[in-house]
């Protein structure tokens, strides 16, 4: 038989899907995977389903159902001030990990850069591997994850078409400032590059951390690509629902790529989306707030067991450092042990990095769960550590 693609036969199962089994397999909870374990908002979800009996279930417009476009416009006028016209600038899309692969399609050519910051979400490299093109990685340094400029500045050049930023970040919790997003636009405008924004998290900011999109800065219109997820917004991550906001002269090579991956996207899901992105400042203020306690309450209760937490602005996520409890071995060996042993799942940061020489010692707890589940993760963690001694939690990588 001839080979497949080389590029993905390649690329791994992604570590969500490996840890997630894991955790079924030891009846573990699961705090790797960034899904909420409860439902979002029951107006949404009654919207859907009365959506579904309205008598248009066939093919929805390529773009996305008008309401839904509507409110996508009206979301970025209300939140952030941006104009946008709902005909001309907005391709909904079957989740954000599809947008963000329109978006790519949608300007970069076999031998273009695109410049990627590490840590990343691991869809990101094999999409602008597959396209062709050149990833330029540069790395952010915890605790801080602060923007490295020099580097970042060095990263582009003559053959640089785009940079793939994403803010609030995964898995870093990382919320980037006025400052640094002015020192990106530079950039952009030097090189005549675009941006692809990746902010599924633009509404989970915490501790008066706000979200600022890259579009809504001086020159920026034109070059950035905003992509937002109901997933992440209303906690329904299985809809995959996904919004692409952009300039008129970009739409449409984004909405030729979604033609030529989706095409369209279950419209009874669009219209509720639609209802979510109408619902009043109270909705988006409480989610953020139940949020930040649930991050309190998984962060607090891992520094009582001993674990260095690092800050996370922004996300569904926290990072702590395995090495402060003891343990000697990398990130999987930690993982794969919590989830055998202690019967709790997380994420080795490693899987967020290209190069071999990643950080390997952190591990990332998403904290999206009920208050209980957290409780119960975090009781299973203490009794798996108080069974050890600290010589004990040793293990090799």
């Amino acid at each position: 038989m001839k080979p497949q693609n080389a590029l993905l036969s390649a690329t791994g199962t992604t570590i969500f899907t490996v840890m997630s089994a894991l955790a079924v397999q030891h009846g573990a909870i699961n705090l790797g995977q960034g899904f909420p374990d409860y439902d979002g908002p029951e107006d949404v979800i009654e919207a859907a389903a009365a959506a579904l009996k309205d008598g248009r279930n066939q093919y929805p417009p390529l773009t996305g159902v008008p309401e839904l476009r509507r409110a996508v416009a009206e979301a970025n006028r209300r939140f952030y001030g941006n104009e946008v016209d709902p005909d001309r600038e907005v391709v909904v899309t079957s989740g954000a990990t599809e947008a963000i692969t329109a978006s790519l399609m949608a300007v970069l050519n076999p031998g273009d850069e695109c410049v990627l910051l590490e840590p990343l979400y691991d869809t990101y490299l094999p999409v602008v591997r597959l396209l062709g093109a050149v990833p330029c990685l540069v790395r952010l340094t915890p605790p801080k994850w602060e923007l490295p400029r020099a580097e970042l500045a060095a990263a582009f050049g003559p053959k640089t078409k785009a940079i793939l930023l994403n803010t609030p970040m995964n898995p870093a919790g990382k919320v980037f400032t006025a400052a640094e997003l002015a020192f990106i636009a530079e950039l952009l405008e030097r090189h005549d590059a675009y941006a692809i924004c990746d902010e599924v998290y633009e509404h989970l900011t915490y501790d008066g951390w706000n979200h600022i999109p890259l579009m809504t800065l001086p020159g920026m219109r034109a070059r950035c690509m905003r992509i937002g997820s109901a997933g992440k917004t209303f906690s329904l991550t299985g809809w995959k629902v996904g919004y692409v906001t952009c300039d008129a002269s970009l739409q449409p090579n984004v909405a030729k790529a979604h033609q030529n991956l989706t095409f369209t996207t279950p419209p009874n899901l669009q219209r509720a989306v639609a209802v979510g992105l109408a619902k009043d400042d109270a909705y988006f203020a409480g989610l953020s707030g139940q949020l930040q306690a649930r991050r309190d309450l998984l962060s607090e209760g891992l520094k009582a067991l001993g674990f260095a937490v690092l800050p996370a602005q922004g996300s569904y996520f926290i990072t702590a450092d395995i090495r402060s409890i003891g343990f000697t071995g990398d990130d999987v060996a930690f993982c794969r042990t919590l989830t055998e042993e202690a019967k709790v799942t997380a994420i080795p940061v490693t899987a967020f990095y290209s190069g071999p020489d990643a950080p390997a010692h952190y591990a990332r707890f998403a904290f999206c769960k009920n208050e209980a589940v957290l409780r119960e993760a975090l009781s299973r963690i203490g009794a798996w550590m108080a069974a050890r001694t600290g010589a004990a939690l040793a293990r090799p990588a």
